[in-house]
């Protein structure tokens, strides 16, 4: 099953569905809140495929939130707005 999930995009979190990935501007955004002791930190995963290359980059917020739904919710935010500021600048460096 975990190997579907894979496959098919999921990133082995339970309760995570595909419908949860949001496009943006051509980027995927992946939505994981980070679980840390019963809060969650705003956390994502941003992709783009760029000259048959698939680039990834790690978004991680200092903001929190106690419920995950609404960090889930937070971390499309913020990945949106880093997307519109960076463009594909986003994947220049290894921490842009």
């Amino acid at each position: 099953m975990s190997f579907l999930k894979k496959l098919f995009g999921g990133n082995g979190r339970e309760g995570l569905s595909s419908s949860e990935v949001v496009e943006h501007e051509g980027f995927m955004i992946y939505p994981e809140p980070t679980n840390e002791g019963g809060t969650y930190r705003v956390s994502a995963r941003i992709e783009k495929v760029i000259n048959d290359e698939l680039r990834s980059q790690r978004l991680l917020r200092a903001d929190t939130s106690s419920n995950e739904e609404e960090a889930s919710r937070t971390s499309i935010l913020k990945a949106k707005q880093v997307i519109d500021e960076r463009g594909e600048k986003l994947f220049d460096g290894p921490s842009a």
